[in-house]
């Protein structure tokens, strides 16, 4: 099925409503709701198509056991009334898109099933006004409804891209706090301007790009980064919109708004890369080519041979010629594609994996390099504990329930892994008083009748508390990419704390997987080096692209794409977002940003890397399924050309008329809904 070439996105327009212009990608990214509205308007078309449909069925009297209704010639003017609305109005997007691709010299689907329904209407007209018995009405109207169908169904599921750019805009706070006039007045967020003074309270969200003018605080750019840890920021660093103020009330300054923005700029990347992508061109568009060509010819030269060479009645030429036209333009054709694809992408569902367009499913079976984020995607994406050393004279469980005690009051993410750690090994939590916040430091306050220290080296060092043998075994944690997090209670160390972001249990197997399968996988992290590499020894990738700004990975996708790779990407953040629309493919891990979701095309919605290799199997399954129907939709129609145009009809008798022709290709539709249904049994 077609439907995705400019010609017909234009006269779908013209019938929708808006202003007749192409709907690319862009103009869906302006207009989210105009995808929504052409499904609805698809689902109209076929709806009003089948209930006109039924009846034109019923009084053409050629259903065995269905005795004939309405008797000519009366017949055939109820017929034409009821099939002036399927003909005109429901299936006026093939009409006028078959006009568009002439135009264009293009003959694609919409040339194909236009040259179809017009021949069986329009003859049928002609046959009314003579006042012939015989029309071929039915025929028309099963080709517009049949195909409606698959139009519908395509489109369907197709329409789910549309809201990256929406979902990007809402991690920015509607509003902000401004000091104007020495006083803090909350202003719209659109309001604020280069210069403003901003307050932001702990979890805030930061509204624009600034720079840090009073205070220390902790700020999670999880959201804009990808990166779980949170990061410190001192008087003078920069901030960055639609991140969050963790641990402290602080003041910035405006430095960047509206479309300067670290997140608009995002968003004008997701935009460029997604409009820089061509749809691609559907199987079935190869074959409609050469069947527009075969089907008029068919037609032409049927009647031109019947009316010359045999000297028969004008109206048993016509009927022949109109059977051949008919089943030369097959609405099974049409349904090919869509059925394998409706069926393919609810296999997929069912494993939780989101595939959002037909492309997309066709597409994955390409792949030859696979580009995976590192935080959210192999590894879990938050913080835990890895390891708890504890100093001379205390216990494990005691360094951990002392800095757990602490811990239950922050909201820090490294308190959050601490108090999940301490809940997981069922350990008591001490009441904690005289709490006090150490911003940029860690936290303090009396446990078990001591002053208890939690947070950085820097803390202890400016409480004078010496880490003793501790800090050797420390510095080999912090080797291996740990955060540390230190307990002190009475001027003594009680222990270290290592938390990292662990590596998920199925990344090293779905690695193993994509490599047997003949996909390069490649890791792209912003991480330092070190990092990075540690992770990718640890889940067996190879190739590393290590401390990559969050501009710079729709370049690296990019330049990948340059060797000439079919390229993939796979990640979870809104720093993802542009390499995800860049690459040939996008994979957003279920758990990440909705921005990274609406970017991609497919979503894998447990967060399980394996699922990958899983979608890549759907791929290959539903393709086979595409290809034997497209096979037998042509391979059938064309051998049954003949005997519709009667070429057996004097020595065997054989004929077609074009009402049995109609439901031939219904019969052909029926076994190329079976044959994607039989989808459901492949094994991913």
């Amino acid at each position: 099925m077609t439907g995705h070439d400019k010609s017909e996105h234009h006269q779908h327009a013209d019938m929708t409503g808006h202003q007749p212009a192409t709907h690319d990608h862009a103009s869906m990214m302006a207009d989210p709701n105009m995808a929504k509205e052409m499904e609805r308007d698809m689902r109209r078309r076929f709806w009003v198509a089948l209930a006109f449909t039924i009846p034109v069925t019923l009084i053409a009297g050629h259903i065995p056991g269905v005795p004939m209704l309405i008797h000519p010639p009366l017949a055939g003017w109820v017929e034409l009334g009821l099939s002036v609305p399927v003909v005109w109005w429901a299936g006026w997007i093939f009409i006028s898109g078959s006009y568009h691709a002439l135009k264009n010299r293009k003959l694609d689907m919409s040339v194909l099933i236009a040259t179809g329904v017009l021949a069986a209407w329009l003859s049928s007209l002609y046959l009314t006004i003579i006042a012939e018995p015989t029309s071929y009405y039915e025929a028309a109207c099963m080709l517009v409804t049949f195909v409606l169908f698959g139009h519908w169904m395509e489109m369907k599921s197709r329409r789910g891209t549309s809201d990256a750019l929406r979902a990007l805009f809402d991690l920015v706070p509607p509003t902000a706090r401004v000091l104007r006039n020495g006083k803090e007045v909350e202003v719209p967020t659109s309001d604020v301007v280069v210069g403003d003074l901003l307050r932001l309270r702990p979890g805030d969200k930061i509204p624009v790009d600034g720079e840090l003018t009073e205070g220390e605080t902790d700020v999670d750019e999880a959201l804009v980064t990808g990166e779980s840890l949170p990061v410190k920021r001192n008087p003078g660093d920069a901030l960055v919109g639609g991140a969050i103020n963790v641990s402290s009330a602080v003041t910035m300054r405006a430095t960047r708004v509206g479309k300067d923005t670290v997140l608009a700029q995002i968003a004008d990347l997701v935009s460029k890369a997604q409009n820089s992508k061509a749809p691609r061109q559907r199987l079935a568009d190869k074959a409609a080519a050469i069947l527009v060509v075969v089907a008029v010819s068919a037609g032409v030269l049927t009647f031109a041979g019947w009316s010359l060479l045999a000297d028969v009645p004008f109206l048993t030429a016509l009927t022949f010629s109109i059977s051949a036209v008919v089943i030369a333009c097959p609405d099974a054709l049409g349904l090919a594609t869509p059925t394998a694809v409706a069926v393919g992408t609810g296999l997929g569902a069912k494993h939780n994996i989101l595939i959002k367009d037909a492309a997309t499913l066709e597409s994955l079976s390409r792949i030859e390099t696979l580009v995976l984020d590192k935080t959210g995607t192999l590894t879990e994406g938050k913080p835990s504990v890895t390891e708890v050393l504890p100093a001379e004279g205390h216990s494990v469980d005691d360094a951990l329930s002392r800095a757990a005690s602490l811990a239950g009051k922050s909201t820090h993410p490294l308190s959050r892994a601490i108090s999940a750690a301490a809940e997981e090994r069922h350990l008591a939590v001490d009441q904690v008083a005289e709490v006090a916040d150490r911003p940029g430091k860690g936290i303090e306050g009396l446990v078990k009748g001591g002053r208890t220290l939690l947070g950085n080296g820097a803390l202890l060092e400016e409480a004078g508390v010496d880490t003793g043998l501790l800090a050797v075994q420390a510095a080999d944690l912090a080797a291996q990419g740990r955060s540390l997090v230190w307990v002190a209670s009475g001027g003594a160390v009680v222990g270290v704390i290592g938390i990292t972001d662990a590596i998920r249990p199925t990344s090293a197997g779905a690695i193993e997987e994509l490599k047997a399968m003949g996909i390069e996988p490649v890791l792209m992290s912003g991480d330092l080096r070190e990092t990075a590499e540690r992770v990718a020894r640890s889940v067996g990738i190879a190739r590393v692209l290590a401390e990559v700004r969050p501009e710079q990975k729709a370049e690296r996708v990019k330049a990948l794409q340059a060797e000439g790779r079919f390229v993939a990407m796979v990640g979870d953040g809104v720093n993802d977002a542009p390499a995800l629309a860049q690459a040939d493919i996008g994979i957003a891990i279920g758990s990440g940003t909705d921005v990274a979701v609406a970017a991609a095309q497919v979503v894998l919605m447990r967060s399980d890397p394996a699922d990958i290799a899983r979608a890549i199997r759907l791929s290959k399954a539903t393709v086979r399924k595409m290809k034997q129907n497209l096979a037998w939709a042509s391979v059938y129609n064309l051998l049954a050309i003949p005997v519709a145009a009667g070429v057996f009809y004097n020595s065997l008798g054989w004929s077609l008329r074009p009402e049995v022709s109609a439901l031939l290709m219904s019969a052909s539709s029926i076994i190329v809904a079976l044959n994607a249904v039989s989808l459901r049994r492949a094994r991913i």
